[in-house]
């Protein structure tokens, strides 16, 4: 069994008792302008949770907080037992590459490399050899029904073929938690409609906790829960829709 298998097995008996991921009283300032003021808020395994909120709310600084990418000013940042907050740029940088999967809005996709050497990198990074890392890559390139792009490079794809790639890489390590910043923003609502779609599917079968950065209703409805930032604060939580969109 895996580290991320192992962990997700864990989090699941534990679900009712602790959260898998939480951030507490957490503050982040750029400069003289708050950003997050107190935000406390709590993800268990498995879940899928939007964050939503207006543009310059503080959603998007939240995620980074989460994903050990930004230290808050004030407050902390757990993973289960950890408090990854307080650990060195070092180990939060290892436990991104073996834990964590990061999608973005625009895929940041590396437009030297082809699909699969996109969606190979993070194992190469981690030490996995070429053929291991290049047969697991071509693996989720064809979960994702694309494996004829495999030697593709991003210009020549299309926005959601590109975006399909960026979430295979994201997968690729069978990651504890998503991350997951304004994934279909950049994409018309079909494309998008498809992207979020395989999502969600692909995280509910390995029982991957998703945390999903968005302004769009109609992304948040694939959520279990919604949580609302106003202004840098928790405004409100509400749970998914009962009518949301399945995959």
């Amino acid at each position: 069994m895996t580290v991320a298998a192992a962990l997700r097995a864990d989090s699941d008996a534990e679900m009712n008792r602790s959260p898998l991921l939480s951030a507490r009283s957490v503050v982040v300032s750029y400069g003289r302008t708050p950003a997050l003021r107190g935000v406390t808020m709590s993800v268990g395994g498995g879940e899928i949770v939007a964050v939503t909120g207006a543009s310059g709310s503080g959603k998007s600084t939240l995620l980074l907080c989460l994903a050990g990418i930004l230290r808050p000013d004030v407050g902390e940042v757990r993973f289960g037992d950890r408090v990854i907050s307080a650990e060195s740029e070092a180990a939060r940088s290892r436990l991104r590459r073996r834990e964590f999967g990061v999608l973005f809005q625009f895929g940041q996709l590396v437009p030297e490399l082809s699909a699969v050497e996109n969606v190979a990198l993070p194992l190469l990074l981690s030490g996995v050899r070429r053929r291991p890392a290049t047969t697991a890559a071509l693996e989720w390139l064809d979960r994702f029904g694309i494996a004829d792009l495999a030697d593709s490079r991003p210009p020549q794809m299309s926005g959601g073929q590109g975006q399909r790639v960026a979430v295979a890489r994201a997968m690729v390590t069978e990651p504890v938690v998503v991350f997951a910043d304004e994934p279909t923003g950049a994409l018309d609502t079909l494309a998008g409609e498809q992207v979020l779609a395989q999502l969600v599917r692909v995280t509910r079968e390995a029982g991957t906790t998703v945390i999903l950065v968005t302004h769009d209703t109609r992304v948040a409805a694939y959520a279990d829960r919604e949580v609302v930032i106003r202004d840098g604060m928790l405004d409100e939580v509400a749970t998914g829709s009962s009518d949301r969109p399945t995959s």
